[in-house]
């Protein structure tokens, strides 16, 4: 039983309190734990016939359900005992233990019709006890099944359905098995053998009430009794074992102990209040609670799951995205396998909105884990930035003395050109270091494969580019980029001189105009002092600065935009994927659902049909006229 400890003994599930029926809580939690599906096999008739020992018989015990040796029922209720079912692994067998029927103690019939109704109720298999043998008497003692019309109801009175009842109990009526203690009497009809089913069958025609002048008791030896009541009471376990189906409800929903236990608590509260039971409204109630339950259980594996991937916050977009679509399928996919009835799809809306309200918010979260780690990055990154800046400012004023002290007149677009000079050599040397010592790792493996080399030098070459991007500034004409390239590609080659020549002569006429700009500049120039050439240069290095921020902050917004037109684009497919998902999900489960209505239609028809051809063979032809209208129906 799955989540369940074994059950030693029984236990009461309902309790029959001065005329009063009480479900009992520790069997309810004892239920709750049980989430295979459940074959119910409930015993019920006349008080002292022996129906504990039939049940005690099915668990594989000696002792168990409590007997007795007078006239005094002993069991009061109704009580369970769960144990793992001996043929179907996966399944529980459930056994329910009813208390007697005409209790001389109790004096109130109605009592005895709560029990009854209960038992045919819960039960998937539903066996009548009675001792001697089945005679007029015995049959009419059998009003609580002739009148289960009267006590349960099939539809509820809001369904606005029209019809016969009686011919809906077939399908939800479960199945019936009538044992008889003591049976003394030949099975023979007009002197011919038959089985029990076709003695059973005789005893139950159409006839008029006779007296009771059937029974003929044989004198046999004890020895011979036991033997025998042993041996069929060994088929009568096997035969429950081998025929007793898992408990359904209408539609074809496998009942598990958990549900078992709602069902007796919702029957209970029905015939306590006075009402008649109705099948339709307890399916639906408990719809309503298995569905219900079914969303909470679903929502939950797609948080954990959410959960997992929280604790790696930040995550790209796309990866964020394709996780709440994994989870979101495997989320409808538990609630698909534990609700039911949801014809209307009003609980799996409600799951959908819950693990939409819980993507948004985790979405939330994710993009404030990428601020902060942004946030971080950039942090470092300005601090950096601070020290180099520093440096260059140190450069520059040392540049501003030197010119001062040889008498010359400092210009400031000389003293920013020598210092871009500065710092974009040293970039150059940094960044070709970088590819240097990159394929430096390269050249101690040789040889190599002249594929496996360029791939090298084509990333080492990248990884150079990029640090040289990092460190250099007012590179406008790429002169040092250029530099770079050149000192890579003689890395690379030995000879470059055209590409070498051409640089020449472009970089000539573009520092002959910078020159010509330059004097231009100076002539303007008078005298400075070095305060005012720092603040100069300081204000400068600024709006350089401020100028970089603001190109890096548009490219960033631009690639903002892009990532969520792109996240957009992703986020609808997803939407598409997940409703087809559902889609196909609910689909699948309603063509199951439809199917066992179908099994169980045709169930009724062919047990209706069997029934009236029995009815024709046997001359009743008015009664076999009735039950061709009902099947039509």
């Amino acid at each position: 039983m799955s989540q369940a400890s074994p059950m030693l003994r029984p236990i009461c599930l309902v309790k029959n309190v001065c005329g009063s029926l009480q479900v009992c809580t520790d069997a309810i939690e004892f239920l709750n734990g049980i989430n295979q599906p459940v074959v119910v096999v409930s015993v019920v008739g006349l008080y002292r016939t022996g129906k504990s020992y039939l049940m005690n018989r099915l668990a594989g015990q000696q002792k168990g359900f409590a007997l007795g040796n007078t006239i005094e029922s002993k069991t009061k209720g109704i009580w369970m005992w769960c144990v793992p079912h001996p043929f179907e692994a996966g399944q529980t067998l459930v056994l329910l233990d009813t208390e007697g029927l005409g209790d001389i103690d109790k004096g109130d019939s109605k009592n005895d019709g709560w029990i009854f109704c209960l038992a045919v109720l819960l039960s998937s298999t539903l066996v009548y006890n009675s001792r001697g043998t089945i005679d007029n008497d015995t049959i009419q003692k059998l009003h609580y099944i002739t009148e289960i019309s009267e006590q349960i109801k099939i539809r509820s009175a809001e369904a606005g359905e029209e019809g016969d009842e009686d011919s809906q109990f077939v399908r939800f009526f479960p199945l019936f098995v009538w044992v008889v203690r003591d049976f003394t009497l030949s099975l023979e009809i007009d002197g011919n053998e038959v089985t029990e089913d076709e003695y059973l069958d005789f005893a139950l025609q159409l006839k008029k009430a006779s007296p009771d002048n059937m029974r003929r008791l044989e004198n046999l030896q004890e020895r011979d009794i036991v033997q025998g009541f042993l041996e069929t009471t060994g088929r009568f376990c096997e035969y429950i074992f081998d025929k007793s189906p898992v408990k359904t409800l209408k539609g074809g929903h496998r009942v598990t102990g958990k549900l078992l236990g709602q069902l007796a608590q919702i029957y209970v509260e029905t015939l306590s209040s006075g009402k008649v039971p109705c099948l339709d409204n307890a399916v639906v109630a408990l719809a309503n609670l298995e569905n219900k339950a079914a969303v909470q259980e679903a929502f939950k594996v797609y948080k954990s799951g959410m959960e997992k991937v929280k604790n790696n916050f930040p995550v790209s977009v796309t990866d964020f995205t394709s996780e709440h679509q994994k989870f979101s399928k495997l989320a409808t996919s538990e609630f698909m396998k534990c609700s039911f009835k949801d014809d209307k799809g009003d609980y799996l809306k409600q799951l959908v909105q819950d693990i939409d309200m819980c993507y948004v918010v985790l979405m939330e979260e994710n993009e404030m884990a990428s601020k902060r780690k942004c946030k971080g990055l950039l942090k470092d990154l300005f601090s950096e930035m601070n020290k180099r800046l520093q440096n260059v400012l140190g450069q520059l004023a040392q540049i501003y003395v030197e010119t001062l002290s040889s008498g010359k007149v400092p210009c400031l677009d000389n003293a920013v050109v020598a210092l871009a000079n500065l710092e974009n050599k040293a970039a150059v040397q940094e960044a070709f270091k970088v590819y240097k010592s990159g394929m430096e790792k390269v050249k101690n493996n040789f040889p190599v494969s002249v594929t496996d080399f360029t791939s090298e030098h084509q990333k080492f070459s990248k990884l150079a580019t990029s640090e040289f991007m990092k460190c250099s500034f007012k590179d406008d004409k790429g002169d040092y980029l250029k530099q770079l390239v050149q000192d890579i590609d003689m890395c690379y080659v030995v000879l470059m001189e055209e590409n070498e020549m051409a640089s020449k002569r472009k970089c000539k006429g573009l520092l002959k105009d910078l020159f010509s700009e330059m004097n231009n500049d100076c002539r303007m120039v008078n005298t400075v002092s070095v305060e005012d050439i720092k603040s100069t240069a300081e204000t400068e290095m600024s709006s350089l600065h401020k100028e970089k921020e603001k190109t890096a902050l548009l490219e960033q917004k631009r690639k903002e935009e892009k990532e969520k037109h792109i996240e957009s684009e992703r986020m609808l497919e997803v939407e598409q994927e997940r409703r087809q998902d559902r889609m196909k999900q609910k689909e699948e489960k309603v063509k199951k659902e439809m199917e066992q209505q179908q099994e169980e239609i045709k169930r009724a028809v062919e047990s209706k049909v069997k029934e009236q051809e029995a009815l024709m063979n046997k001359g009743f032809k008015e009664k076999a006229e009735l039950m061709e209208d009902e099947i039509k129906i």
